[in-house]
């Protein structure tokens, strides 16, 4: 069975979202081994510097570094869109070779450039998500591809 490990930086504070990620690992629960592990993120001031924000994201990805497993998806806006089908690919792929995957999703300052060229880095879109949305639309997008895989009507 597929570990799917999601590592995100951050806690969802609003039961709004939490709910919403608790559906999608009910959902998942039959499908793979899913597990999220929420790190906490680099605290900073109001206005922090150029520099302030690289020591915290460099903090933050030593963290991460050691909750990985597997072949490594981090979410970052310089990744490349896949769709649906493309992201059953990847994890159909890494159910063959190394049978598990590591998405990461940074905190609101992103994440440091050496967890970026970890793996192959993926965009959900153009647009911008606050990380507590792009956790929940990942735990969907999880589940729709693995419904892709199975044939199941889920994904039309």
């Amino acid at each position: 069975m597929l570990s799917v490990r999601v590592v995100c930086v951050g806690r969802l504070k609003e039961a709004y979202w939490r709910g919403a990620v608790a559906e999608y690992e009910k959902r998942l629960g039959p499908l793979c081994k899913f597990q999220i592990i929420e790190l906490p993120e680099a605290r900073l001031g109001q206005n922090p510097t150029a520099g302030e924000i690289a020591g915290a994201l460099y903090r933050e990805a030593d963290q991460i570094l050691s909750k990985l497993s597997g072949e490594v998806l981090p979410l970052c806006v310089e990744g490349r869109a896949v769709s649906s089908e493309e992201l059953a690919g990847l994890l159909e792929r890494a159910m063959q070779s190394p049978g598990a995957v590591s998405f990461v999703i940074g905190s609101s300052y992103g994440l440091a450039d050496k967890v970026k060229r970890l793996g192959r880095g993926i965009s959900m879109s153009a647009m911008t998500f606050p990380h507590q949305l792009a956790r929940v639309m990942l735990c969907e997008q999880v589940y729709r591809a693995l419904q892709i895989l199975r044939g199941a009507p889920y994904h039309k």
